[in-house]
């Protein structure tokens, strides 16, 4: 494989030394202060040593993923994107801060973002593939849906510290932007709520000439409108709510059929709680049977058919079956989270929760180490009839955030059994 033989060559000591060194978890208020201060040397002098970490953190994992899935070449393409990026942030490490140097290193993030636009869809084409060419047991399933969570969470966190560098210090400041960044100190909840739903109506009326209303049911305590307000990032909250709104169009869509007179509407309520701002979706699309809620967060597993290669510049109403494991890790990212409830036969209820307050929404990071390592080697042991968390993969999240007896955050914590 080009970067097993790539990572012992050249970069095998530099990915073995940061990949000792646990990433920095930051919260929203940190980015914000530090936005405002908006030190370009300082970001520079922070980011030369937290990316190489945070990559080789993740790099380490990919090579433990099994063997059949390594030599998918999709996957050996993404390997080669990822040693790339780190050899190149690596030539930082010692370099001189001066004016060149942070041009030269913004120009840099701002290559790598672009190398890594596609790598979702391309490591999602290696997991295809796979399927497609072995027999998947459920030993390296587990292992897969373990190990894709920790990389597009990895994925997140690195594309935000590289955006908000780039977006600070890469070009002209927008004067009249309220933006910190890609943070809105202002983010109104509502207005994303509303542009989500429009792109995903436009969607749906395309595919099925036709879509359900939205319906607004405004808790009292927010009508005072600022209480809709939050300091989030935009794209991540627009990604949740777009990908909810499909999957609720298309159930009501196919449930109602094509002969009805009117669709049941989509019916959202946003409440700010003390620890919480939550969005609540209600579709009245069917329902879900409770024995395949868990199978909508797995990766290897969707209710719509597979893209083909024809459809991969169209943005189609479903697709890998990527959109809800993924918005859930947008989610969680700053320690919220989203679930989906359901009464089959019926509809769904989907829950978005975002931290009211900004210093408590940190991010929850993937780390190397032996924990993560005994996964992949290892079965998960089996939960008997008295446990109801045995097969859910939040339990299996080890270790985020924690290595060699650090605690894990709070919300990682209530879900061990």
């Amino acid at each position: 494989m080009k970067l097993t033989q790539r990572c012992f060559g050249n970069i095998a000591k530099m990915l073995d030394f940061y990949s000792q060194f646990n990433p920095s978890p930051l919260s929203i208020k940190q980015f914000i202060d530090f936005g405002l201060s908006a030190c370009e040397r300082k970001s520079f002098i922070f980011l030369r040593k937290e990316l190489p970490v945070r990559l080789a953190n993740i790099m380490k994992e990919i090579h433990l993923l099994p063997e059949n899935l390594l030599r998918m070449r999709s996957v050996e393409i993404v390997n080669d994107l990822y040693a790339t990026s780190f050899e190149e942030i690596i030539l930082f490490e010692k370099a001189d801060v001066n004016e060149n140097t942070l041009d030269r290193f913004c120009q840099a993030l701002v290559k790598i973002r672009n190398r890594h636009t596609d790598v979702v869809q391309t490591m999602a084409q290696g997991v295809l593939e796979l399927k497609e060419s072995h027999d998947v047991d459920v030993q390296t399933e587990n292992s897969i849906q373990y190990f894709l969570d920790r990389f597009y969470m990895s994925r997140i966190s690195i594309r935000m510290l590289i955006n908000q560098h780039t977006l600070l210090f890469g070009g002209v400041l927008d004067c009249h932007n309220r933006h910190i960044g890609c943070i809105d100190p202002y983010c109104d909840v509502i207005s994303v709520v509303k542009d989500a739903y429009e792109n995903a109506r436009f969607l749906c009326d395309q595919y099925y000439m036709a879509s359900p209303e939205l319906v607004f049911n405004q808790h009292n305590e927010m009508e005072q409108g600022n209480e809709t307000k939050i300091v989030y990032v935009p794209s991540h909250l627009y990604h949740m709510l777009f990908e909810l709104f499909k999957n609720s169009m298309r159930a009501v869509m196919e449930h109602c059929g094509s002969d009805a007179d009117k669709y049941p509407g989509l019916k959202v309520t946003v409440v700010r709680g003390k620890e919480d701002i939550c969005v609540k979706m209600s579709d009245k699309g069917g329902g879900i049977p409770r024995s395949q809620t868990d199978n909508l967060f797995k990766y290897m597993y969707s209710t719509a058919p597979q893209p083909s290669k024809s459809d991969a510049h169209t943005v189609p109403l479903a697709g890998y079956g990527y959109g809800l494991p993924i918005s859930r890790l947008y989610a969680r990212y700053f320690h919220g989270d989203l679930i989906l409830l359901s009464c089959e036969g019926y509809g769904t209820d989907a829950i978005i929760y975002l931290k009211a307050l900004s210093n408590e929404a940190n991010e929850l990071l993937p780390i190397f180490n032996k924990t993560s390592s005994k996964f992949y080697r290892a079965l998960p042991s089996n939960a008997d009839w008295s446990s109801q968390c045995g097969n859910s993969m939040a339990t299996r999240q080890l270790p985020m955030n924690q290595k060699q007896g650090h605690r894990l955050p709070n919300g990682l914590q209530a879900t061990q059994c």
